[in-house]
């Protein structure tokens, strides 16, 4: 992988691609797959060999070893700001993006009449207790806002753990600063700022 390769490209952000659980966790995994889950061979990748010239050492040993040949800090600069801050942003944009539309009002949701029909049929029911101490108890469909907000705080959570040992690789690799992941973006997105166009 180069520094330029691509993670998945961000998907059009609607409430139907939210709601599409099978979508929003697709997107999420196969972005963390392209960049973060194989964040090693993509920091071996930046390595040159042709610099280094040829190790006599490296045919001794049947299983290669992990190369921890320091980067050239160009190349570590490259990948961070073109292929795995941007892979970042992308997921934290469709996490944002899911998060309001979790806590929106949700007038097109389908199962709207059904969860009505139910809760009138319950209350309908003639219920007596000491005959059935269950007959009591009603757990109404949950809404698809509620099951979406509680998917993103299991990815958050996910992206938290990611983030955090990919960083950690990436400091130990390109002999990085002190700085943590999420100071180190807001970095990248404040250079970024700077760099585009004014917006008229």
């Amino acid at each position: 992988m180069t520094a330029e390769s691509p993670s998945p490209a961000q998907p059009k952000l609607t409430p139907q691609f939210c709601f599409s659980t099978v979508a929003l966790r697709d997107f999420l995994r196969l972005s963390r797959a392209a960049v973060d889950d194989s964040i090693t061979q993509n920091l071996n990748a930046l390595v040159t060999p042709s610099k280094l010239g040829f190790d006599p050492t490296s045919t001794s040993v049947r299983t290669p070893r992990p190369s921890q040949t320091p980067i050239d800090p160009q190349a570590c600069r490259t990948f961070k700001e073109k292929v795995l801050f941007p892979s970042w942003q992308s997921r934290s944009d469709v996490l944002t993006y899911c998060a309001y539309v979790a806590t929106s009002p949700d007038p097109d949701d389908p199962e709207t009449a059904l969860r009505g029909a139910e809760t009138e049929r319950t209350r309908e029911r003639m219920v007596d207790e000491r005959l059935d101490p269950y007959s009591g108890r009603y757990f109404p469909r949950e809404p698809r806002t509620e099951r979406l907000a509680m998917l993103l705080r299991q990815e958050r959570g996910v992206e938290a753990i990611v983030r955090s040992r990919t960083w950690g690789l990436v400091r130990e690799r390109c002999d990085d600063n002190a700085e943590d992941a999420e100071e180190a973006l807001n970095r990248w997105r404040e250079d970024l700022g700077r760099l585009s166009p004014p917006l008229h």
